[in-house]
């Protein structure tokens, strides 16, 4: 029998040199290897059955009163009525029907009556063949607006470009300008060593001199 020191020496085994880890979830053993490209699916006794065996105290069971009024079929509210169809039939009366002189009368178009100024006598116009002026307003919105005295026209795609621009030199600002700006990472070219000339020649007040010295109660006398 190996002793408990035995044990403890031998080397534990390396879990990362299996060759495939499908899952997530690590078990002592491999996950058995798959023989077909997809996954089988095993049914349970009762879905092997399409028809149930139903018990001998189901067949003999009588059902209670709630259970009766339960199983009945919810009854419509008392206003409900059928959806009408989409096409009524029409009756025979509706299809034989003669309209009446006022029916006839008043299923024409109404019409406004104009009289015309002139001599003879005054006859109905209908306002929709009638023309009229327009008013002096509704005439000033109807002219098109006009161009300004200065306005050229659009401007040609291509144009010609003037001598002196042609011969034209950059200044020195122009072209330090022209320079496109370095960017530089947030600690590029940063030393934290490096003292700057202002802080090499400061000299401090009084005040600082006198924050910078020990506390007397910490001093020791030799």
């Amino acid at each position: 029998m190996a002793t408990r020191t035995h044990k403890l020496a031998q080397p534990k085994a390396n879990l990362l040199s299996c060759p495939d880890r499908r899952s997530v979830y690590w078990l002592d053993e491999l996950p058995p290897e798959r023989t077909g490209p997809h996954t089988k699916i095993h049914l349970t006794p009762r879905c092997l059955s399409p028809i149930w065996e139903v018990s001998e105290w189901a067949l003999r069971a009588v059902p209670s009163k709630r259970l009766c009024s339960l199983a009945q079929p919810r009854a419509p509210a008392a206003g409900w009525e059928p959806e009408r169809p989409l096409l009524v039939p029409l009756n025979r009366a509706t299809q034989t029907a003669v309209a009446t002189a006022r029916v006839s009368q008043l299923a024409q178009p109404r019409r406004r009556q104009v009289q015309q100024n002139s001599g003879h006598k005054s006859k109905p116009v209908s306002m929709t063949h009638l023309p009229r002026r327009a008013s002096a307003h509704t005439e000033l919105l109807s002219t098109p607006k006009q161009e300004h005295r200065g306005f050229e026209g659009g401007r040609s795609v291509c144009w010609p470009v003037s001598r002196a621009a042609r011969s034209c030199v950059a200044g020195e600002r122009l072209l330090e300008l022209s320079i496109p700006k370095e960017r530089k990472a947030l600690f590029e070219g940063y030393d934290p060593y490096i003292v700057s000339r202002a802080a090499r020649s400061a000299s401090p007040s009084p005040r600082i001199q006198e924050l910078s010295l020990p506390l007397p109660r910490k001093c020791r006398s030799k």
